[in-house]
């Protein structure tokens, strides 16, 4: 297991928690940015890849998550988590000024790093988008029409066909295992009108990946919201689909595969 620290910055709202995973003399900087009700230190798997291939790796915990502060999954507002993620890019730059900056967002993780990438996306080499919660995602309607919103827990085995992933999720105490709240699903809501009409992010190369099996951000969906984030064919956007693959791409059956698609895109978007 590589080795990691933890540094603690003042977050939009409270302590907020980001690993590292150091590398000496990097040739670029690796942020990931982890999905909803869920912790970075479960990407160990994902850093050590990017590791190896060359990368210093940074991952915040976002406010209500992890061993950050606040109310457990409660986001208030996405614009301070966007503004979270960009403090923990500035921690990566200041340890290693000059290189180049690759995002990764999962699930959640990919509407912030959409949203980061509108934002600050002149700042950015490469945005990656893992099962991102984009475009025409149905839950947050279908929960705010409701006068209670339900506890029903993500399924454990809606991840991964790997059964140990969905073990290990549901044995971590870290990982949130209630409902959600409202004010975070208000919140997804409002961010998916804002990234849809936000403008795309141009030339920047962006990698997107996808179960064709995802059950819980369905594939159809987030398809018209990453081809609005690039620009259409106006965009340098790459698209790998996995055949009967669920939500969580990196840790499935065939991530050997997933990860080769990640470093062969990255070798071609990073300056040598």
């Amino acid at each position: 297991m590589a080795e990691t620290r933890e540094h603690t910055l003042t977050g939009t709202r409270g302590a907020l928690c980001v690993h590292e995973w150091p590398r000496d003399e990097p040739r670029y900087l690796a942020l990931l940015v982890h999905g909803y009700g869920e912790h970075a230190g479960r990407y160990a798997q994902v850093a050590g890849v990017l590791g190896a291939h060359g990368a210093a790796v940074f991952a915040p915990d976002h406010v209500g998550h992890g061993r950050s502060a606040g109310e457990r999954v409660v986001v208030e507002d996405f614009e301070d988590v966007v503004s979270d993620v960009h403090a923990a890019a500035d921690l990566a730059r200041a340890a290693h000024p000059g290189l180049p900056l690759v995002m990764i967002g999962h699930s959640m993780g990919g509407l912030i790093a959409a949203r980061y990438a509108q934002r600050y996306g002149s700042e950015l080499t490469a945005l990656v988008l893992s099962g991102p919660v984009l475009g025409e995602w149905e839950l947050p309607g279908r929960l705010l029409s409701l006068p209670e919103i339900p506890d029903t827990p993500i399924s454990p085995a809606a991840l991964s066909r790997d059964p140990e992933v969905g073990a290990a999720y549901a044995a971590d105490p870290l990982v949130w295992h209630g409902p959600m709240k409202r004010p975070t699903v208000e919140a997804f809501a409002r961010t998916l009108r804002t990234v849809d009409e936000g403008g795309d992010v141009g030339a920047l190369p962006v990698l997107w990946l996808h179960g064709d099996d995802d059950r819980l951000v369905p594939l159809p969906g987030s398809r018209t919201g990453v081809e609005r984030l690039t620009g259409g064919a106006d965009g340098d956007l790459t698209v790998r689909i996995y055949p009967g693959a669920r939500h969580e791409v990196f840790a499935e059956t065939d991530r050997d595969e997933v990860f080769a698609d990640l470093t062969a895109f990255l070798d071609r978007v990073v300056p040598h």
